[in-house]
């Protein structure tokens, strides 16, 4: 696992600063290393304006993973969150790894609202941005293979995090039966999912 980590970062090692603007709340460890992982090369320091230097690559680690908008953090399209205090919690005793498909695959905050339609994924005003979305699920199953991860709370409906819940591509608010590109290819990949609605 460390090994794992290790090739993510670059290093065992990873220097990491004050939370980036558009994460709100005071998170522990699994925040820096969510930064790490997402951030890249982010310039990080504490409040005395010196680099904190961290081990993530810490020994016999195992956190479950959660969608990051779910704990606070303002990455949904719109750059606002969508608040579980419960999962926030747990993300403050280290129990979960925030992370976001959508910005792992490039995607900016705030961007255009995406949904799926015939297996592609879609931008509001019609790009194909099924690449990102694809890139995306690729690094989220990798930081939850280094995290050790056995499940990964989601956000329902999102065309990366929906599970059994999606939008139908029209932009019309209409759910339909199906899995966000996250989601099944981490069910592909044996891990277990659940939604804000399972909870």
């Amino acid at each position: 696992m460390a090994e794992a980590l290790a090739t993510l970062t670059g290093s065992g090692c990873a220097t990491i600063t004050p939370v980036p603007p558009h994460f709100t709340g005071n998170f522990p460890d699994a925040l820096a290393l969510y930064q790490v992982l997402i951030m890249e090369d982010f310039p990080l320091r504490d409040g005395n304006d010196k680099h904190v230097t961290v081990n993530i690559a810490k020994e016999g680690m195992q956190m479950d993973i959660v969608s990051a908008c779910l704990c606070g953090i303002n990455c949904k399209y719109n750059g606002k969150n969508n608040l579980n205090k419960d999962l926030k919690e747990r993300v403050m005793r280290g129990e979960l790894l925030p992370v976001c498909p959508e910005v792992l695959g490039g995607l900016s905050i705030p961007r255009m609202p995406c949904e799926i339609r015939n297996g592609r994924v879609y931008a509001k005003d019609g790009r194909d941005v099924t690449e990102k979305f694809t890139d995306g699920a690729r690094k989220t199953l990798a930081i939850a293979k280094a995290a050790g991860a056995k499940k990964a709370i989601l956000k329902q409906r999102s065309p990366s995090c929906g599970c059994g819940k999606i939008y139908d591509g029209s932009f019309t608010g209409k759910i339909i039966e199906g899995d966000g590109i996250t989601a099944t290819l981490l069910k592909q990949n044996g891990i277990e999912i659940l939604t804000e609605e399972d909870l």
